[in-house]
């Protein structure tokens, strides 16, 4: 059966998932690129990216469980792109090169319409201006039937947690305090919506934690 999932979110010592003063020169924030050095390294990272080589190890262990059975992924425009508004034209194509990382149909949250970007390696950029629930009813028809992954940014997964979409959620806390940015679970009760932890991992570089929600 088809899950909602969020793998391999990184948040610092003190909740936040993303740093403050995001921009397109930071943009995870200023600090933000160290709730990720855990995975930086690792195989799964490299490969992601077209590259040989990377570390293997527990990092890169759970790093690979979170792209098993991805069919499709949803982002927040901030994941994409710093442009803010309306697009002033089509030029912009996400962070990523020619390449993104994703190989699959990515469905982009926004407030104003854009066609279609049809990447190399298999990743389709789709915009969808009906809010949550539409991107998740168009990620798991074009998942046909494998997971569909919320890959952020933080405002993005608070939506769909407090929206009670979420299934599955893989939480990588990195020894790092950023005192401002993005907090992912401030104000959310993840009990009340059903989640409960079922499964600890600590590396000499993060502690993995995993949460499950009661059927």
């Amino acid at each position: 059966m088809s899950k909602v999932r969020v793998n391999c979110f990184a948040l610092s010592l003190d909740g936040f998932g993303a740093g403050p003063h995001q921009s397109a020169e930071h943009p995870l924030g200023q600090g933000g690129t160290a709730l990720h050095e855990w995975f930086y390294p690792t195989r799964t990272f490299w490969n992601m990216f077209g590259m040989e080589g990377g570390a293997t190890g527990p990092d890169d262990d759970l790093a690979a469980r979170g792209t098993e059975n991805v069919g499709a992924w949803i982002l927040g425009r901030n994941m994409f792109g710093p442009i803010r508004g309306p697009w002033p034209d089509e030029a912009w194509k996400g962070w990523w090169g020619d390449n993104p990382p994703y190989h699959t149909d990515v469905f982009v949250l926004t407030h104003h319409a854009r066609n279609p970007v049809r990447m190399q390696g298999g990743t389709v950029f789709h915009f969808v201006t009906e809010g949550i629930r539409a991107a998740l009813e168009r990620a798991k028809a074009a998942a046909k039937g494998a997971d569909v992954r919320i890959g952020g940014g933080v405002a993005t997964i608070r939506q769909y947690l407090q929206a009670g979409l979420v299934d599955e959620m893989h939480l990588v806390v990195s020894p790092v305090l950023l005192g401002a940015g993005e907090a992912l679970l401030a104000g959310i009760d993840l009990p009340a919506l059903g989640f409960r932890q079922v499964d600890y991992t600590p590396t000499p570089k993060a502690a993995h934690y995993f949460l499950a929600r009661k059927k």
